[in-house]
């Protein structure tokens, strides 16, 4: 689920003076948890913040981790990268060690730089823009979570290979993380050499009317649109296409699967489709933890809480691997340690992406994400 100004780049300037002297032993783990915890995109944020808060929770209950507690560090960043440079900065002028987050691909985008200068890992649930890690520029950053072209080539041939699409319109929210999804499914599309790209547009994110857009859509009469972006917008969309009595086949990615989307865009949401992480019920972990939460909070666990309970399992037990917070400590534990995680037994690559994870295809049938074998 991603801007780089003056004023960031004053910002990690200050963090790597701040800490450009050697640290004091802490009492404490010092553990970030850092996403949108308010606002419209809280529905990706929360889920991520209760999860590390149950693993936090256990093992404190069981001693620590090398005679030390960790201390959980929130950061509300409302996936706005302009908010997310601010938590970044905060958390290491208090002294994190390690961070969860962020959950948006730009607000993680936004805070990789003020973590790198600062020599601090972030693992992320859900930042899932391929150039985080494939690009090489944040050696910090790791996710539990597949990239964004993994998950736009299975959008892109379920549109052509399922739904046998011809004509296909791709929108986008103009993000880095709608932008890049939807980029991707493009070019596998056109790649693919079995459908036209008959439309390619992006739209402002907080419109209130998109009925030039849609007016295009008709009038292109594609059979699949596949969107990249948020539930916010994508539940605008559906809502006017609906009114207009325009059908269309949907597909969204993993910003739109959500509890957020379907409770937004009600009757709206059935029949649309969404890439989101392979189901990962069969791993024992996994449903020993959820039975867990919906215990405590007597609901189900809402989107990435999966990944940001692996998150923080695998940034703590690098801790324990590692003997510490060393920064090239905890990369190499990263990297070599294997650990059972809520999906599946994990460890990362040279990239810092979690080997093993994927994406599937679901569908909105009776109000509920099912997915579609």
């Amino acid at each position: 689920m991603q801007k780089t100004t003056l004023g960031h780049l004053v910002a990690a300037a200050l963090v790597a003076t701040l800490i450009s002297a050697p640290a004091l032993a802490a009492d404490t783990i010092k553990l970030g948890v850092a996403g949108p915890h308010t606002g419209d995109l809280a529905p990706y944020g929360l889920p991520s913040k209760d999860a590390a808060e149950m693993v936090v929770a256990e093992i404190n209950a069981k001693g620590g981790i090398n005679g030390k507690k960790v201390e959980l560090m929130v950061g509300d960043d409302q996936c706005k990268p302009e908010l997310a440079t601010n938590v970044a900065t905060k958390l290491v002028s208090e002294g994190v060690n390690i961070v969860i987050g962020h959950v948006c691909s730009g607000a993680t985008k936004a805070a990789l730089g003020i973590y790198k200068g600062a020599k601090i890992i972030a693992i992320s649930p859900s930042a899932t823009n391929p150039p985080l890690t494939k690009g090489g520029e944040y050696p910090n950053f790791y996710r539990t979570i597949a990239p964004d072209d993994d998950q736009a080539m299975l959008a892109a041939a379920f549109a052509t290979d399922k739904l046998n699409a011809k004509k296909v319109a791709v929108l986008h929210d103009k993000g880095d993380y709608g932008k890049g999804f939807a980029d991707f499914a493009k070019e596998a599309i056109e790649k693919g050499g079995k459908a036209k790209v008959v439309m390619y547009e992006g739209i402002q994110p907080g419109a209130m009317d998109y009925s030039a857009v849609i007016q295009k859509l008709n009038k292109e009469k594609a059979d699949v649109l596949v969107f990249g972006g948020y539930h916010p917008e994508a539940s605008k969309l559906l809502s006017q296409m609906n009114k207009k009595k325009i059908k269309v086949a949907f597909i969204g990615p993993d910003g739109i699967k959500g509890d957020g989307f379907l409770k937004i865009a009600g009757k709206d949401a059935e029949g649309v489709y969404a890439t989101g992480p392979m189901d990962v019920s069969k791993y024992p972990l996994n449903g020993k933890v959820r039975e867990a939460y919906k215990a405590k909070y007597g609901k189900e666990p809402g989107t990435f809480f999966d990944q940001a309970y692996a998150a923080t399992v695998a940034a703590l037990n690098a801790v324990k691997v590692a003997g510490g917070t060393d920064y090239d400590a905890l990369g190499k534990a990263l990297k070599s340690s294997e650990v059972e995680t809520t999906v599946g037994k994990i460890k990362f690559n040279a990239k810092g992406d979690a080997e093993g994870v994927g994406f599937a295809v679901y569908q909105v049938k009776n109000g509920a994400f099912a997915e579609v074998k």
